[in-house]
């Protein structure tokens, strides 16, 4: 019975903890680690041992091109989530009362929201006869309906809407934890606002910055819904390529190297993200 028992100290036995952590650890293998090794075996055998499939993807121009406007429209997703998040993190954080309670909603309705309907929304905003066709043209701005549905800005518009709190909860988490005395020392060392907050909350708050915009990017990455119905077919992105070859050509074989290869690219970026935060942190603490 003792080794079921609280060691002092408040940690478990080794048995026990293991006990603990077996149902956590039977999920990660059955619906993670299984899958994943999975979709890497579909895509190196067909039937046998083969790398055909990321010499195809590597090797015509369309797939790299799906590849390299996937990076960008993730990393123009994260540049605009970051400067919209920024400014209502800050407020959140220096708000306090209902008007803090009243901006937290405003952030998280959002979440509670499925992102099937939020891109449905957006649709109907932007369509050939949708509310904001119809509100230029009852202006007198446009004679003929503006083609603002499947497009590039209407893809950036609709996803930086539906992953700002992504953005939005990382940086008010850590400005929260920012000691007021720290901005209060710094002003009455003759400190403008904006000197206080160029050298003291923005610093203080890069953690929350890096692990917001790590956050949208890997998210952007692997959007499927928005892009599919906002962006459509002149869009098109990874996540939504790998769809088709899926459920529309049957090619698994081929989608599991088109997997395979955007986790290679996003568990390098989280390594880059991780590498620069760290020398970040050491400046910091070298300053």
């Amino acid at each position: 019975m003792t080794r079921w028992r609280q060691v002092r100290g408040g940690r478990w036995s080794p048995l026990a903890a293991m006990l603990l952590l077996s149902p956590m650890a039977l999920l990660l293998i059955a619906g993670f680690f299984y899958p994943l090794v999975n979709l890497l075996g579909r895509s190196l055998w067909t039937p046998e041992f083969s790398l055909v499939h990321y010499e195809r993807l590597l090797g015509e121009p369309l797939y790299l091109l799906i590849l390299m406007r996937t990076l960008w429209i993730a990393g123009v997703v994260s540049v605009f989530t970051l400067l919209l998040g920024y400014p209502v993190a800050l407020v959140m954080a220096r708000l306090g009362g209902w008007k803090a309670a009243l901006v937290a909603a405003c952030v998280l309705v959002p979440l509670w929201t499925s992102a099937l309907v939020r891109s449905y929304a957006w649709v109907v905003l932007l369509q050939r006869n949708g509310i904001v066709n119809d509100t230029l043209r009852g202006l007198g701005l446009t004679e003929q309906p503006l083609r603002l549905i499947h497009t590039e800005g209407a893809l950036l518009v609709a996803m930086t809407h539906v992953l700002l709190p992504f953005m939005v909860l990382p940086i008010y988490s850590v400005l929260r934890a920012i000691s007021t005395d720290l901005p209060r020392a710094a002003a009455n060392l003759g400190a403008g606002t904006w000197s206080i907050f160029r050298h003291v909350t923005l610093p203080l708050s890069l953690p929350g910055v890096f692990a917001g915009t790590l956050m949208v990017f890997i998210l952007s990455l692997g959007f499927y819904i928005t892009p599919a119905l906002v962006g459509g077919p002149r869009t098109l992105m990874i996540a939504t390529l790998i769809g088709q070859q899926m459920t529309e050509l049957l090619n698994w074989s081929f989608a599991s190297a088109i997997a395979a290869a955007l986790l290679a690219v996003t568990l390098l970026l989280v390594a880059a993200f991780r590498r620069v935060l760290r020398i970040d942190q050491m400046a910091g603490h070298a300053g």
